[in-house]
């Protein structure tokens, strides 16, 4: 599996973040709403607490949060600058605290948030391992994490169409609406290559997590997983 320079990747995901949101819409059809109100329904949210979205990009997650359970302290954390002005500048912005952070080195304490959740972190990282890790560090015991992640397609009758689909659809459809066609082939290719869902399962029990549970949307392309914190 291809490991991520995070150099490289900062500078990816700075280069998209005018035209991120919408190029999301269009690749999965309007349907990444969907999947991470789907995945915030998966990690329980508590009416009060704090919940972290790390690797926020511009805020879809973290906003959508905030605006399910009014009480509910949100922290949207990003290594990539760009992503979090455009999150801090979207409607709604002023409920969540938006903070530049690397994932695989949290500036939080060991044992604060009572939720976790990232979206289409984890593939991006140079060590999914440690980030994961990091993650579970900063949940109180007994908290919860959840993530949404693009997974290979797991049905084998259209796995064929659907990888031509990655191979050349999406990197040509982002060209046209990024202007940045080598992103879109970089991120379909860390789909392609990435773990399957029980072996993700198998990296968060791993990780200290337990009553570990995942769904799958969009021809099993799309994974949503969640798990809770020992102790």
């Amino acid at each position: 599996m291809e490991k991520p320079d995070p150099k490289a990747v900062r500078a990816m995901f700075g280069g998209i973040a005018p035209r991120y949101d919408l190029m999301n819409r269009l690749l999965t059809l309007d349907q990444d709403r969907v999947w991470r109100r789907a995945l915030l329904e998966a990690a329980g949210l508590p009416e009060k607490g704090l919940l972290l979205d790390i690797g926020c990009g511009t805020g879809d997650m973290a906003l959508m949060a905030a605006q399910m359970r009014p009480g509910l302290r949100v922290v949207g954390a990003d290594f990539t600058y760009s992503m979090l002005q455009k999150a801090a500048n979207r409607p709604g912005s002023s409920r969540v605290c938006w903070v530049e952070a690397d994932a695989l080195a949290l500036p939080f304490e060991d044992a604060f948030f009572d939720i976790a959740v990232s979206g289409y972190l984890l593939r991006n990282t140079a060590d999914m391992a440690k980030a994961l890790a990091e993650q579970v560090r900063v949940l109180k015991p007994g908290g919860r994490l959840a993530f949404l992640e693009t997974c290979p397609p797991s049905n084998r009758v259209l796995a064929p169409a659907i990888n031509l689909a990655f191979q050349y659809g999406i990197p040509a459809l982002g060209g046209l609406v990024s202007g940045n066609r080598q992103a879109y082939s970089y991120l379909p290719r860390t789909t392609q290559n990435f773990l399957k869902p029980r072996q993700l399962a198998a990296m968060l029990a791993a990780a200290g997590l337990e009553k570990i549970r995942w769904q799958s949307f969009f021809f099993g392309t799309q994974t949503v997983m969640a798990g809770r914190k020992k102790g």
